[in-house]
C-alpha cells in the first residue's frame, strides 16, 4: 500500500453512503485520522508563527528544520506541519447531481484574522525531493487557505477529526450518497487509518464521545470516593479533639 500511495497511479475510489435518519443543513464533512500524533512536542513545534502573521517574516524558520528552505530560498509555510497537509479530497453526488461542497468558513474566525497574515503568499513549498501532502495555492494568501488552517490546529489525540467543509442542503432517509475521493494521503507508513464523517449538529453542539465518557468517568470516581468515605466514617469514625486545647478556652492566667 505504502508504495501505491507513493506512485503515480490513479487513486480514485468509490464508496457509497445511505442515509438512515433525515439530516438538515449544514451538514458537516470530516475526515478523521487514526494513530496520527499531532501532539509529538517536536512535531508541535516545527512551525513559524510569526512567518504566518508578517511578510517580511520570511525568513523566520529556525524552528522549522528541516522544512525550512529550500535551494530557492526559504519555504513559506515553512515546518513539518504544513509539509504534511492532509491532501485526500472528497466528491459528493446524489441522483446523478453533485453536492457541492462549501470549504469558506470552516476555519476559526479568529486564526484567520490574527495567526495567518493577509499579504503573506505561499513559497517554494513542496519543491523538494520528499512531498509531504497537499499543496498550496501561491496566489492565495494564507489567511484564505482554510484546509491549512484548519490543518495547522494540531490535535491533542492521536485519533482526531478536522472539519474538511459543508454541504448545504438536507439530505433526507433513503438517500444514497455517492462519494469519489482521492486516496492520496500516505496512513499506511505508520499503520494509520482514515475515515470519511458527515455529522451534523443540535443546540448543544456537535457530537463527541470522548467528553461525555469523560464526565462519566470523573463523576463515578467521585462517587465512589464519595461512598469510600462514608463507609471509613462509620466503621472507624474519627475521635473528636479537646476542647479545652482551644485558644479562647484556655485560662487567661496560664498565659
Amino acid at each position: 500500500m505504502v508504495g501505491f500511495i507513493q506512485s503515480s497511479q490513479d487513486k480514485t475510489c468509490n464508496r457509497t453512503v445511505n442515509v438512515t435518519k433525515h439530516m438538515k443543513q449544514p451538514i458537516y464533512v470530516y475526515y478523521q485520522l487514526d494513530n496520527f500524533y499531532q501532539n509529538h512536542r517536536r512535531y508541535v513545534k516545527s512551525r513559524s508563527d510569526q512567518q504566518l502573521r508578517k511578510r517580511g517574516s520570511e525568513g523566520s524558520t529556525d524552528a522549522c528544520k528541516p522544512e525550512d528552505k529550500t535551494k530557492a530560498g526559504p519555504i513559506v509555510p515553512c515546518g513539518l506541519i504544513a509539509w504534511s497537509l492532509f491532501n485526500d479530497s472528497y466528491g459528493f453526488s446524489r441522483n446523478n447531481q453533485e453536492l457541492t461542497i462549501n470549504k469558506r468558513g470552516i476555519s476559526w474566525k479568529s486564526d484567520r484574522d490574527r495567526k495567518f497574515g493577509k499579504n503573506v503568499y505561499p513559497k517554494n513549498f513542496q519543491n523538494g525531493n520528499l512531498i509531504g501532502g497537499a499543496k498550496l495555492d501561491p496566489s492565495k494568501p494564507l489567511s484564505e487557505q482554510e484546509d491549512l488552517i484548519v490543518w495547522m490546529r494540531t490535535a491533542a489525540l492521536p485519533t482526531f477529526r478536522k472539519l474538511y467543509g459543508k454541504i448545504e442542503v438536507d439530505l433526507q432517509p433513503g438517500d444514497i450518497i455517492h462519494v469519489t475521493l482521492k486516496n492520496n494521503y500516505n496512513t499506511y507508513s505508520f499503520n494509520g487509518k482514515k475515515k470519511l464523517v458527515l455529522s451534523t449538529t443540535s443546540w448543544l453542539g456537535g457530537k463527541n464521545d470522548f467528553i461525555g465518557i469523560a464526565y462519566l468517568t470523573v463523576g463515578g470516581l467521585c462517587l465512589s470516593l464519595a461512598f469510600a468515605f462514608i463507609l471509613i466514617y462509620l466503621i472507624k469514625p474519627r475521635e473528636l479533639g479537646d476542647p479545652s486545647y482551644l485558644s479562647w478556652n484556655r485560662n487567661p492566667g496560664g498565659r
